[in-house]
């Protein structure tokens, strides 16, 4: 499907329209009660199929997919924690795109969420004109999924406060939502087959509450953790990239150096060590891959409008500095040290990081 080139960023179902209904049109397996796909194909669509042309969408563990359909086939909610940026929400939408064919129905949590935004809030100008009735009723995310039977994504949930998150508990428990200030079979809503909650929530992010036992006992947690194949991370940043720029209209080449240099500093960083065994201080700032995807973007940006096109470690290094400092200045120490023992070796030996060391300049203005 052709995305209008006014639309940023087209949800999940969209982009892979074509992929979707390849899988229905092919899916023989047996299907939960509202499921679009049966979750042999869910599968696929996340992990990709070589032999239908379906692409890996989700570079990690994949047993921890399989874990995640089991999940979303039970009773129980799901729930996806890790370091920001490990492709929690991604996964989510993917799940919900293929399971309900709807991943907009999605709630971003915040210190401001209230039951309302959870739930159902009133239109006060019908409220007031003709009572409480269903017309006058404004349906939250949870209340859509219900009625329609499918996935409600919970961004962040951990932001919301705890009296908040607590009413999801009778939604996840008896699968009913009372509305008492409506009369006779209007007061009660039942979930529809296929409803479930996939929630998100990052374990650094500062101001996030503690979950209740009673609600954690109805949810399975699931851990996403950092891609640690370099092979696989370095895939996944060219492609993202490229689907980035091709978006974008922004005709670069990212070379196979370029993509190197960014994956092996990403991880130098993350790990607190070089491969070669060399130890260097790791910044407090998140180095995921979506942090990687984002410097890989915003490299090819400055190479194709502020420079010749031709895409150098010199650009990498611009957009990492800015990655690296921008959760602590005194993160700016630690990158020096590494410039210092790590990159200007490498410049000297080869001949691709010597843009990336000539950047380094940038680090003392």
């Amino acid at each position: 499907m052709t995305i209008h080139p006014t639309v940023l960023r087209a949800p999940a179902e969209v982009v892979y329209a074509g992929e979707l209904a390849q899988l229905a049109e092919k899916d023989e397996g047996p299907r939960p009660a509202g499921w679009r796909l049966s979750p042999r194909s869910v599968r696929r669509f996340v992990v990709g199929d070589d032999s239908l042309g379906i692409r890996r969408k989700y570079y990690g563990d994949d047993a921890l997919v399989d874990r995640c359909i089991v999940t979303l086939m039970s009773n129980r909610g799901l729930l996806l924690v890790g370091e920001p940026g490990t492709a929690k929400s991604m996964l989510s939408e993917l799940f919900a795109a293929a399971i309900s064919g709807d991943s907009t129905c999605t709630l971003q949590g915040t210190a401001g969420t209230t039951e309302d935004q959870v739930k159902y809030a009133w239109n006060y100008a019908l409220l007031l004109a003709e009572g409480p009735s269903p017309r006058a009723l404004v349906r939250g995310p949870v209340f859509e999924a219900m009625k329609n039977g499918q996935l409600c994504r919970f961004e962040e949930i951990t932001r919301v406060q705890p009296e908040i998150q607590d009413s999801l508990i009778s939604l996840l428990s008896d699968k009913v939502l009372h509305i008492p200030e409506l009369a006779g079979d209007a007061a009660v809503l039942y979930a529809r087959p296929g409803f479930n909650i996939l929630a998100t929530a990052n374990i650094r992010d500062r101001g996030v509450h503690e979950m209740s036992s009673a609600l954690k006992r109805r949810f399975n947690f699931e851990t996403v953790r950092p891609v640690s194949d370099r092979h696989l991370e370095a895939r996944l940043v060219r492609e993202q990239t490229e689907a980035l720029l091709r978006h974008a209209e922004v005709d670069v080449a990212l070379d196979e150096d370029v993509v190197d240099i960014l994956i092996t500093a990403f991880h130098d960083l993350r790990d607190g060590a070089t491969a070669d065994g060399i130890r260097i201080e790791r910044p407090t700032a998140v180095m995921s891959s979506a942090e990687a995807v984002a410097v890989g973007y915003a490299a090819c940006l400055d190479a194709h409008f502020l420079g010749d096109g031709h895409v150098s470690g010199a650009h990498v290094a611009r957009q990492l500095i800015g990655t690296v400092l921008k959760d602590n200045p005194d993160d700016g120490k630690k990158l020096r040290h590494y410039f210092d023992v790590v990159v200007k070796p490498r410049a000297q030996q080869h001949a691709a990081w010597r843009p990336m060391w000539d950047a380094r300049r940038e680090l003392d203005r």
